[in-house]
């Protein structure tokens, strides 16, 4: 790393973190001939893995250096730009000493825009709901032959998708559904999707944002910058901010018949799918289960239709449309007892939302690292919904007093982990032959997993081994 020093030229391009997202980076810059400093706090062994491959390839990783000031000291004068992982903080003050030297400072999902910004870009964002409308959107285009690639916050980083297309645009896809966080969206004042779809607003990402007001103003920032508009009418705070917002179609489940200003898109008495006065199909197309998926469907009716395809052409790619792994995934039956892995209930408003979805009474797993945010009508739901609740991970017990404040009468019981919850609960579940058995954490995973999937997936292979063992 030396031979930076004794450079003036400011054409170094650093990136912040080896995750995903950084890693996509750094190949992407690299393959159009940048030079690249990749700098990542942890010396775990992983990284070190990491670090040898992209050696390999050319580019220069410095593990064990935290985001201070003193570790750019080194190259500050070659800096050309540094490349930030949504993990960081907008104003982290590094950051903001870093900027103050004239040195850019961009997201990794912004240098993917301003690379694949001629094909037409779906942008997704939105507390809950985004990912089963990514799924479901490709889906739909996959089944009428429209050439998409999914991606962002979830699957691949977009700069993978600018990558594997940096020479070949002879195979350029048609389209781009990228689901964007309010985190990606802070660190990317550029994007201007041809479509932008807002799910839902609730509280999350507080100890960041600070607050509701802010975190909309982020939200609300990538909806202004897209041609067409797809909001929720059905999520209460966006109904309520419906004049602050600008202008685009609204959506709704219900068949708002008093409304005054009635949603284009919306569904009747009868369970019809309506674009104003017009029918198009039944929502029972859609099979998978609660009220929010209806919501989803008709978000992406309304974008698939703004893109050209036709009422006939969704109907029919709906129908075979099975949801998204770790959302409301139902695993099966044991002694028809139901099992559902709804690890992608990462706050309490995504946990209400599939408790509401499920016919009681069901029994809950919840608990993981708890979030900040409303949960009173987690508790509710919790209330009216289960008929027991187990509890693990970091913040079991907080959750329990929580829960026993709300003068819940149901038993609930704290384990160490997952598995031993998961025991418990299948016992008693069999026991009180409860309708459902339903991980849903209300929770981040990371006090003992590295993401929701390996949490959901983990709770697959206890299923499969608690199946396996009674029957």
């Amino acid at each position: 790393m030396n031979k930076h020093k004794t450079k003036t030229k400011k054409n170094l391009s650093v990136i912040v973190g080896l995750g995903r997202s950084g890693i996509a980076a750094a190949k992407l810059l690299q393959k159009e001939g940048k030079e690249i400093l990749v700098i990542e706090k942890s010396k775990e062994e992983k990284y070190q893995h990491i670090a040898k491959d992209l050696n390999s390839l050319g580019i220069s990783v410095e593990l064990g250096k935290p985001l201070e000031f003193s570790t750019f000291k080194p190259w500050i004068k070659e800096i050309n730009d540094i490349i930030i992982s949504p993990s960081i903080p907008w104003d982290n003050d590094t950051i903001n000493k870093l900027r103050g030297l004239d040195i850019q400072v961009k997201g990794e999902i912004s240098i993917a825009w301003e690379r694949l910004k001629d094909i037409p870009w779906i942008g997704i964002t939105g507390t809950n709901g985004k990912t089963t409308v990514t799924e479901m959107l490709k889906h739909v285009m996959d089944k009428n032959q429209v050439k998409s690639e999914i991606g962002g916050n979830m699957g691949k980083p977009a700069s993978q998708i600018a990558l594997k297309y940096l020479n070949d645009s002879k195979n350029r896809p048609e389209l781009l559904i990228i689901e964007i966080s309010s985190y990606q969206i802070e660190s990317a004042s550029n994007i201007s999707p041809k479509i932008g779809i807002w799910t839902t607003f609730t509280a999350d990402h507080l100890e960041r944002h600070k607050t509701m007001e802010n975190y909309f103003n982020i939200k609300k920032s990538l909806l202004d910058k897209s041609s067409i508009r797809i909001y929720n009418f059905d999520d209460k705070y966006l109904h309520k901010k419906k004049r602050k917002l600008s202008e685009g179609i609204w959506i709704s489940s219900k068949s708002n018949e008093n409304e005054l200003h009635k949603p284009r898109f919306w569904i009747d008495p009868e369970g019809i799918v309506c674009d104003g006065k017009e029918k198009l199909f039944n929502s029972s197309i859609l099979q998978i289960p609660g009220e929010h998926n209806l919501q989803n469907l008709l978000m992406v009716t309304a974008a698939a239709i703004s893109f050209g395809l036709t009422p006939k052409e969704i109907e029919r790619s709906v129908t075979s449309f099975k949801g998204v792994n770790h959302r409301l995934e139902y695993l099966g039956k044991i002694n028809n007892v139901k099992f559902f892995n709804d690890s992608k209930a990462t706050n309490y408003a995504s946990a209400s939302i599939g408790l509401k979805a499920l016919s009681p009474p069901s029994i809950v797993l919840a608990g993981g690292e708890a979030k900040k945010g409303d949960y009173t009508e987690w508790v509710t739901q919790l209330k009216e919904k289960t008929s027991g609740i187990f509890l693990f991970g970091s913040s079991a017990m907080k959750l329990k007093e929580m829960i026993i404040s709300s003068n819940y009468i149901g038993p609930i019981s704290i384990h160490r982990n997952l598995e031993e919850a998961s025991y418990a609960a299948t016992k008693m579940g069999l026991g009180m032959k409860s309708t459902n058995i339903l991980l849903s954490p209300a929770c981040a995973s990371f006090d003992q997993y590295k993401d929701f999937e390996e949490r959901g997936n983990h709770f697959k292979q206890l299923f499969a081994r608690l199946k396996s063992e009674k029957s």
